[in-house]
Order: C-alpha cells, then structure tokens, then sequence
C-alpha cells in the first residue's frame, strides 16, 4: 500500500489529472488512504526553516490550486508568489511579524477581484471559438453561459443595489451573501478564492510543504504594496515552507462529527 501511495503522489505532482487517461476507480482505495494521509499532514505551522523551495514546486502546487472550484468557472482571484526579499519582509511587516509570515521560505497572498472574473470571460470565450474539442451543442450552450455572466456582472455592480440590499437582509437574513451591490461582489469572489486557497493548502501538503493561512494582517496594507486594482479583497496570506524541528504542533482538536453534521 505504502508504494501505491507514493506513486499515485509522484503521479499527481507529475501529471495533471484532468489532462490524464488514468482511471482512479483502478487504484481502489489507494486514493482515498492518500488523502487522508495528506488532510491529515496539514496542520497550521507558525515556524518554518526558511530554507529556499524550488520554483518547480511552488509552481506545481499553484498549478493545483488552480483546479479548485468556482462559480460558473470565473476563477475571480489571483496568486501573488511573493519571492523578493524586500517585498518579503513587506508583507510580513502587515501581518504583524508574525513568526509563520517572517520565517516561511515564500508567501502568497490570494487577492479575489471581479475584474477577475471579467478576464476569465474573455478567455473564456476564446477558448470556446477557437477549440476543437467542443461540438456545436457545447459551443452554444458556452456562449449562452458567457452573455448570462456578462448581464449579471453588468447589473449586480450597480451601487443602487447597497441601500435595496441592506432591506433586503435586514427582512431575510438568508439571502444577505447574494453577489449584488459592491460590496456583495467583493464578498463573492473572496468566498471563491477560499475553494483555491484550501486546494493550494492541501496540494502543499501533498507535495512534502508546510503552510500556514494568516488573516492578521492589514488588508490595505498588502493592497498598496501589491498596487492591487481597486475593488480587490485580499482574503488570505499564505506562509509556505518546511517546518523546524522543534515547531510546536499541538494534538488536533475538533467538536464532535455529530455537532456539525445534520442528517436530514
């Protein structure tokens, strides 16, 4: 089972998934032991060795990320890879020195934005006139898609929305995280980064890293020194690296299964 595991690793980190003929119904349980083993590993660590990560990796583990899911495939977010030392120790800085965000061998800061989203569209419908791997019917039910994202992104931006929306919740709580209005949006596309985030978390982790996700640090901060577009949200900073050997990992602890799982 042992040399299962570690070829169905050095597969994924070798191959992409999507882009693969492998069946992974013919590995039987190897996939689901391996990503225990791997959602297991990954654990928050605040002290890292600080030793230089191959661009190789950083760059695979992004690359799987990347597949994480999204609403209608608008990826609204981006991965800011901080390598510069200056920008570096920047960063830290804003996030309040702390040790994860000052020892890791390499930061990223996940930035979500619309404008995002905007761009995938436009990628999107190249992709979707130019391919030969879709039929008609898929081609058309594409662009269906995109002019649907288009009009949505049109009216949902409106600032009229804020005041209609702050009644609206006000009356139905529930319907409070509806993308509509300015502020709405930047929620949205910070909720579709997460799906990212947790994916580039658990792909480190696959791939022999240590990470640490930070939301103590300064927003604003981050934003100017990145010069990110206004409208961006910067959910998360990422700490990556090896841990040290003396990095204190306390036993996990979570509620009980049957305080957060309801069977309807």
């Amino acid at each position: 089972m042992a040399k299962q595991v570690l070829a169905y690793i050095i597969f994924r980190m070798n191959k992409p998934l999507e882009n693969s003929q492998l069946n992974l119904a013919d590995l039987g349980s190897v996939t689901w032991e391996t990503f225990r083993v791997i959602n297991a590993s990954r654990r928050a660590v605040r002290h890292f060795d600080g030793m230089p990560i191959s661009d190789e990796v950083v760059l695979a583990v992004l690359a799987e990320a990347q597949l994480a899911p999204s609403s209608k495939n608008l990826q609204p977010y981006c991965f800011h890879w901080i390598k510069d030392a200056r920008v570096h120790e920047a960063i830290a800085a804003t996030c309040r020195n702390q040790r994860a965000a000052k020892s890791a061998s390499t930061l990223i800061v996940v930035s979500a934005n619309s404008a995002y989203g905007l761009r995938t569209l436009n990628g999107w419908e190249a992709h979707v006139e130019q391919t030969d791997t879709l039929d008609d019917k898929s081609k058309a039910y594409h662009r269906q898609e995109l002019n649907l994202c288009r009009r949505f992104d049109r009216i949902s931006r409106l600032w009229l929305w804020e005041p209609l929306m702050v009644l609206i919740s006000w009356l139905y709580p529930m319907l409070d995280l509806l993308p509509v209005g300015p502020s709405r949006t930047r929620h949205w596309v910070a909720r579709n980064s997460l799906y990212a985030a947790q994916t580039l978390l658990l792909a480190a982790a696959a791939s022999g890293l240590d990470s640490c996700p930070m939301e103590g640090f300064s927003a604003r901060q981050v934003a100017r020194l990145l010069k990110l577009p206004r409208g961006s949200a910067v959910p998360l900073v990422i700490a990556l690296g090896r841990r040290m050997p003396n990095a204190r990992i306390e036993p996990r602890w979570r509620v009980p299964l049957e305080q957060v799982v309801v069977v309807h």
